[in-house]
């Protein structure tokens, strides 16, 4: 049995399980396998969901925090309705942007910031993982602008020789870091997802 072969059934696996359980995405049971070992979320939690389409983190989000919970997804790309999470489309680097969000949390912060982001593959790694560690740069500026005093922040990046300093950095501004490969992952995939756990936000 060569691994090339085990990969795309498991990949296939997750896949066929997301259609049967209703979602959008086989990326969502990365989330339930986070939420599972780290209880990052909870009922009644203010979400914001960055690169979100096309919504698998999203519905399990909002599963998860429930009626009194609020998710707001957000990405470049446009993401078809989901009853219970609001959709914005916007790349997430203009102020007005920022504004938007702060009021329809009612200018208070996000309990928790996810990120399962990734760039436009190249082909060429290099670049990739560059654009990568760019892209959770991005995510963690929203986390200084949006998540609250001891908040928690989940992100997808690409290992590669930028990883250390971006963890380094992560570890400035948390309490806890820890590093996940979820099991949805493929296991030839480079990529690995940050927990962090109580933001430290700048009085």
């Amino acid at each position: 049995m060569s691994k090339r072969w085990y990969h795309e059934k498991k990949k296939e696996h997750f896949y066929k399980q997301a259609k049967r359980e209703g979602y959008r995405a086989r990326s969502a049971f990365k989330l339930l396998q986070i939420q599972k070992k780290y209880k990052i979320l909870k009922s009644g939690d203010v979400v914001i969901d960055l690169g979100a389409a096309p919504g698998g983190w999203s519905q399990v989000a909002k599963e998860i925090t429930g009626e009194n919970g609020k998710v707001i997804g957000v990405d470049i790309l446009p993401i078809q309705p989901l009853d219970g999470v609001i959709f914005i489309q916007t790349d997430m680097t203009k102020e007005e942007d920022i504004n938007r969000i702060l009021n329809l949390i009612d200018k208070k912060t996000a309990d928790v910031i996810i990120s399962d982001m990734s760039p436009n593959i190249s082909g060429t790694y290099s670049v990739d993982q560059a654009r990568s560690v760019f892209l959770c740069e991005q995510a963690l500026k929203t986390c200084d602008l949006l998540l609250k005093h001891g908040g928690n922040f989940v992100c997808k990046i690409f290992e590669g020789e930028d990883f250390p300093r971006f963890i380094k950095k992560v570890k400035n501004k948390f309490k806890t870091v820890k590093q996940f490969n979820p099991d949805a992952s493929r296991k030839s995939s480079s990529e690995i997802y940050i927990i962090a756990r109580g933001f430290k936000k700048s009085r």
